[in-house]
């Protein structure tokens, strides 16, 4: 059975931090980098960050560099995104999704699996 789970989500105030899980079958998660995005309220989705296959290689969209960190635990199939520094605008509804390759990307077209997402909110 398919299936991407994210939890984690919550409200926390701005300069806060959280830690996204994305809890995987085994179908969609070994051999598959991973990928998070996120999708504010009147917004179209947008890549927040990937990892791949073997963890070594990451990749960040400009907006959260050096603020967000992906990782993943292959023995648990789960993907995380430890997220520092909150800010307002990074309120959004933020998803898991995998890709059918081993190597990063950053084009939401690329992926082929994903979770049904869960929300962050961002006080200030």
């Amino acid at each position: 059975q398919v299936q991407l789970v994210e939890s984690g989500g919550g409200l926390v105030q701005a300069g806060g931090s959280l830690r996204l899980s994305c809890a995987a079958s085994a179908r969609t998660f070994r051999g598959y980098a991973m990928g998070w995005f996120r999708q504010a309220p009147g917004k179209e989705r947008e890549f927040v960050a990937a990892i791949g296959w073997s963890g070594l290689n990451t990749y960040y969209a400009d907006s959260v560099k050096g603020r967000f960190t992906i990782s993943r635990d292959n023995a648990r199939n789960t993907v995380y995104l430890q997220m520092n520094s909150l800010k307002a605008e990074d309120t959004a509804v933020y998803y898991c999704a995998s890709r059918l390759s081993a190597g990063v990307a950053g084009q939401e077209n690329e992926y082929y699996y994903w979770g049904q997402g869960t929300q962050v909110t961002v006080s200030s």
